[in-house]
């Protein structure tokens, strides 16, 4: 029988192989020039990189990132789609995270738990977003996790969307005037303008292409010359794997597909270019065969949709969930019936362009949002009062004039809602839930009434992190509040978010517990009225 002493080492031994593992990350944030349309312009760049340097990782592993701040302005990032499960204090937006100060430094520890698939991260504050910042997150299954597909021969990401010639701060300007942003001056890949990508291939392989859209302003389509797209993940969730000729990407998404190359060997052209705009704006890159020699096939330039909404609504209708698969774990995707679960509540939220004190405002449900002096979960957890109230975010629609207010829906631990997004304009919405993945159960076009709930999908539906809502149109999701946290709902069209198109859904458990929520790091950023109060002791 071991001594106590062997035992103790053993069982020491033993939970440091069973903890998942880290990786670390310094990252510098500075200024730079960038000629990403042939016009010098001051970009954000990451250890000197535009875009940011790629985040490769697998389910569950810990992500340690010193961000050193740099630049002459407050700074954070956040996390698109990465779920921070307990811990909205990692979330890098302003509503549960102090800004870095010029010359500072903060150390985001994460996990990815329970997570697969393909995410970026961006910068959340000021109008940063359009100044660069951004870069791909890859998430691997662990290795005893089936795939439903073989592994591909190579794994791109493409970060694609919308820029503008003008610097970040001069649109941050007119904004701050109540004026709309200009349309912009071009689509970027991988922070490029056209021809300045090349993505080379062997001849008869399969490759997975991770495409999201990083703009501020427009939906995108994607195509390849000569090639099918298989479609085989959306946002962390395995899908059927149908074929498409070309995928749309709205604003703040993420698809991944599989492409096998089994054409001649040439060189093709891979598209993107805006959806719903006039004009049409296009970038191109290369998919260069490595026994080519160069050639450029002899095929036209593959075209895509341009302002047809129907095409892309029924493209959105026809992603489904895989219920097979496996996702993070084990067990199929399927094997939560999310349909079957009894919703507790129903959100209506209603996006508007308003005007307010004679400027430019966005809002949902007449509510534009105005950031406090202390960030949101800073404040709850310190209880400061007079910084927001619980339940100040309407749960529908009420009439009345739009008003300026720093907006949070009250909500509690296991709610099972229904949240639909109901969109009266004319241009397509697109929407973002930190801290969850939710299944889009239906979208269709005219004014939603519950007996539009007959026509939902309650078995396939895919889950995702953001979805569109089309103009004139309504889209509905179903989401299980098990994230304790203060989490930004936000539209992903830039301006519109910046100008009050967003508010914060407090999840709340009365438990006070660390197992629903871990305690504030020692490390947090304290600011405003938290100013000068301490992490540690609890």
């Amino acid at each position: 029988m071991p001594s106590p002493a062997a035992l103790c080492v053993f069982l020491l031994l033993a939970a440091a192989r069973a903890e998942d593992p880290y990786r670390f990350y310094t990252w510098n944030v500075t200024f730079g020039d960038v000629y990403p349309l042939g016009v010098k312009q001051q970009g954000i760049l990451i250890n000197g990189q535009f875009p940011g340097p790629q985040i490769d990782a697998v389910t569950n592993d810990n992500i340690v990132i010193n961000v050193f701040n740099n630049l002459p302005a407050p700074f954070l990032l956040s996390w698109q789609g990465i779920q921070q499960r307990r811990s909205s204090w990692q979330d890098g937006v302003y509503g549960t995270n102090c800004p870095i100060p010029p010359g500072g430094n903060f150390t985001y520890n994460m996990q990815f738990k329970d997570q697969i698939g393909s995410y970026y991260y961006f910068p959340s504050l000021a109008f940063h977003k359009a100044a660069g910042g951004y870069g791909g997150i890859r998430v691997l299954s662990r290795p005893r996790i089936p795939v439903p597909f073989d592994p591909p021969a190579g794994d791109f990401t493409i970060l694609a969307g919308d820029w503008f010639k003008l610097n970040h701060t001069d649109l941050k300007g007119i904004l701050d005037s109540g004026n709309d942003l200009p349309f912009p001056d071009g689509l970027l890949i991988n922070g490029h303008g056209s021809n300045g990508n090349r993505f080379t291939v062997d001849q008869g392989k399969t490759y997975r292409f991770r495409v999201s859209n990083v703009g501020i302003s427009t939906s995108v389509n994607i195509r390849i010359q000569g090639h099918s797209l298989l479609l085989v993940e959306v946002e962390g969730s395995h899908t059927m794997q149908n074929t498409y000729s070309s995928l749309d990407v709205h604003l703040g998404q993420s698809y991944s597909f599989l492409v096998t190359t089994d054409q001649p060997p040439q060189d093709y052209t891979i598209v993107v270019s805006t959806r719903f705009t006039n004009p049409v704006l296009t970038n191109t890159a290369m998919l260069h065969y490595s026994n080519s020699n160069g050639v450029p096939a002899a095929l036209p330039p593959p075209p895509g949709p341009t302002i047809e909404i129907d095409w892309s609504l029924n493209q959105a209708r026809s992603i489904r969930w895989n219920l097979t698969a496996s996702g993070p774990r084990p067990n199929p995707q399927g094997s939560y019936h999310y349909g079957q679960v009894n919703t507790t509540r129903t959100m209506r939220l209603a996006n508007s362009r308003v005007t307010i004190n004679g400027k430019l405002r966005y809002a949902v449900n007449s509510v534009s949002f105005v950031p406090a002096d202390t960030p949101l979960k800073v404040a709850d957890f310190y209880n400061i009062q007079g910084v927001f109230t619980p339940g100040s975010m309407p749960d529908a629609l009420s009439g009345g004039p739009a008003y300026l207010q720093t907006a949070v829906m009250a909500s509690n631990m296991r709610d099972y809602v229904e949240v639909v997004f109901e969109n009266a304009e004319g241009s397509v919405q697109s929407w973002h839930i930190d801290g969850y993945a939710f299944w889009v159960v239906g979208m269709d076009g005219g004014q939603w009434t519950p007996a539009s709930r007959q026509n939902y999908n309650l078995r396939d539906a895919i889950a995702r992190y953001t979805l569109q809502v089309y103009p004139s149109a309504w889209t509905a999701i179903y989401m299980p509040l098990d994230n304790v946290g203060m989490w930004n709902v936000r539209s992903e069209s830039w301006g519109r978010q910046y100008l009050g198109q967003q508010f914060y859904l407090r999840v709340y458990s009365p438990a006070n517990s660390w197992r629903d929520e871990n305690p504030i790091p020692k490390n947090a950023l304290l600011c405003g009225r938290a100013s000068g109060r301490r992490t540690r002791p609890l």
